[in-house]
């Protein structure tokens, strides 16, 4: 590769060819709209976009969101418009940029997330869906999908029979073994996995004795997950041959770059948003010169790259 030759950045997960390996994380990218004044969408690859419901989801009760050190807890609970307001206001707006969309779903039955898949799935503008499976399923009383492999499998299974969209299961961290959701997820026909979602955390206001949430527990994201991210790439890598979407704590392109090493194909930025909203678009620059600069032809070539003593 000559100093004038620029690397190529390109990366297919599922089907859904990206033009860069850097994605707006779902639930801190809200609809994508939110950020078109901060940035250019054509400069990353992909936007996950806020979770959506087959109706409109009012949240949890504030307080919603608290700082804690080197991250954030959150408990939004899902708030937001409903499949059928995101088709009609948002998704629109998405289709006038070269950015690839991945509509992130769930559901609290099985019945409620094919509701949701099948209403995306025939719809201009989005190139997968991304699957929420740590809600709990209400009629097996409350167990999370992602935290159950039958449920996991069945769920995966279904969805793949009703719909044609490429499936990027998410996974949640929340579990004792996660290969093992991995693999029920890859046997149930997912395409992709996108991993990790949020730990579960919580903090205590000591003057008033209260709860910093009003939840009581949230998800953390943010700088502090980032060892416990990588580390389950890591080893999801090992034992699935779907590609990844790695996420947790990515800040700048060094992070990214770690995680492509441990195995995943392209990376997903969430809290690091509402620092710089204009993260994303430095990380693929940043990659880019890192490409350059140590001469490597393709991004592709970092992935599952790193070396073991």
């Amino acid at each position: 590769m000559t100093k004038t030759t620029k690397p190529d950045l390109r990366v297919e997960i599922a089907g859904i060819k990206f033009s860069n390996p850097v994605i707006g994380a779902s639930g801190t990218f809200g609809y994508g709209e939110e950020y078109i004044k901060y940035l250019d969408l054509n400069r990353i690859g992909g936007i996950a976009v806020k979770g959506l419901s087959s109706k409109p989801n009012l949240g949890n009760k504030p307080p919603r969101i608290c700082e804690t050190p080197a991250g954030m807890l959150n408990s939004i609970g899902l708030e937001n418009i409903g499949v059928d307001a995101f088709i009609r206001d948002k998704l629109p707006i998405l289709r006038k940029y070269r950015t690839r969309v991945l509509v992130n779903i769930f559901g609290f039955t099985e019945e409620e997330y094919i509701e949701v898949a099948e209403k995306l799935d025939s719809v201009k503008g989005i190139a997968g869906l991304e699957v929420n499976i740590s809600c709990p399923n209400i009629k097996k009383g409350g167990v999370s999908f992602g935290k159950n492999p039958r449920l996991t499998f069945n769920l995966i299974k279904k969805l793949k029979e009703s719909v044609s969209l490429p499936l990027v299961v998410k996974l949640t961290p929340n579990v004792s073994d996660i290969t093992e959701i991995a693999q029920a997820a890859e046997q149930g026909g997912a395409d992709a996995l996108s991993l990790i979602n949020t730990l579960n955390g919580m903090a205590i206001d000591i003057k008033t004795r209260m709860p910093k949430l009003g939840n009581i527990t949230g998800g953390l994201s943010g700088p502090a997950i980032k060892p416990v991210a990588l580390y389950m790439v890591f080893s999801v890598y090992k034992k699935v041959k779907l590609p990844l979407i790695g996420m947790g704590g990515i800040r700048n392109f060094q992070d990214a770059i770690e995680f492509f090493l441990a195995g995943a194909t392209a990376v997903s930025v969430g809290t690091a948003n509402f620092i710089n909203p204009k993260v994303l678009e430095e990380i693929v620059t940043g990659i880019e010169n890192f490409l350059i600069g140590n001469k490597i032809k393709s991004v592709k070539e970092l992935i599952g790259g790193m070396e073991v003593f």
